[in-house]
C-alpha cells in the first residue's frame, strides 16, 4: 500500500502513526502546528471525530480501506467487537514481524513476508496479511538470512520491549506467539470504540 508523505498525514491525523513520527522532530512539528491553529480550530462533528479514528488505525497498520472495513465490519458481526477486530490487526503476519522485532517497521514487515523471507511454522509463507494463531512460530527463511533486512535483526529482538503476547528467541531470529492481544483503551493513538461506529453506522 502507498501511503504518501508520513510527516504530513501524521500531522493532519494528529497522533504519531508512523514509526518515523515517533520522534523528537515529529514531537517539535506537531508543537509548531497547534501553536499556529491555536483558536482556529473548529470542533470535529461526531462523525468527524469517528472518521479521525478510523484513519488513525488504518494507517497505523498500513493497509488499504478495503482490507481496513472487511476486518471492522467482521468484528461487528461477533461478540466483544473491539478485542475482536484488535486481534484481527494485531495478529496479521505483517504486524507480528515487527512487534517481535524480525523487522524494523511494519512496511518492512510486509516486504519481508511478501517476499518471501519469513517462515511460519517452518513453512515459507508470500502472504503479509495472514493471520497466525496462538502457538505458531515465526522465523527467518535460511536462504534470506543474510540479507540486510536482517543485519541488526539480533540486536533489536535482544532490545525491543515485545507485547506480552509474543516471546522471542533472537539467536534462533524467531517469536513464538503465546497468547493473544489485547486492546485497552487508551494505550493506543486510536480508538477502536469510535472506528467501530463509524462503520456500525
Amino acid at each position: 500500500m502507498k501511503i504518501g508523505p508520513k510527516y504530513k498525514i501524521a500531522r493532519r491525523l494528529g497522533a504519531p502513526i508512523f514509526e518515523k513520527t515517533q520522534g523528537q522532530k515529529y514531537a517539535l512539528s506537531l508543537a509548531r502546528k497547534e501553536k499556529n491553529m491555536k483558536g482556529r480550530n473548529k470542533p470535529k462533528s461526531e462523525f468527524g471525530k469517528q472518521l479521525l479514528e478510523k484513519q488513525k488505525a488504518r494507517f497505523s497498520y498500513g493497509i488499504t480501506e478495503k482490507q481496513f472495513s472487511k476486518y471492522a465490519k467482521g468484528a461487528l458481526n461477533g461478540a466483544d467487537p473491539m478485542q475482536k477486530l484488535f486481534r484481527s490487526l494485531e495478529l496479521r503476519l505483517d504486524n507480528v514481524l515487527y512487534r517481535s522485532g524480525l523487522a524494523k517497521t511494519r512496511a518492512a514487515g510486509r516486504q519481508i513476508a511478501a517476499h518471501g523471507h519469513a517462515t511460519l511454522n517452518g513453512r515459507r509463507v508470500t502472504v503479509p496479511s495472514i493471520e497466525v494463531k496462538e502457538g505458531d512460530v515465526i522465523g527467518i527463511r535460511g536462504g534470506s538470512s543474510a540479507s540486510p533486512l536482517f543485519g541488526d535483526v539480533e540486536e533489536r529482538m535482544n532490545t525491543l520491549a515485545a507485547p506480552a503476547w509474543v516471546s522471542v528467541d533472537p539467536k534462533k531470529r524467531e517469536a513464538k506467539v503465546g497468547g493473544v492481544p489485547v486492546y485497552a483503551p487508551g494505550e493506543q493513538v486510536f480508538e477502536l470504540g469510535a472506528v467501530l461506529e463509524f462503520y456500525s453506522r
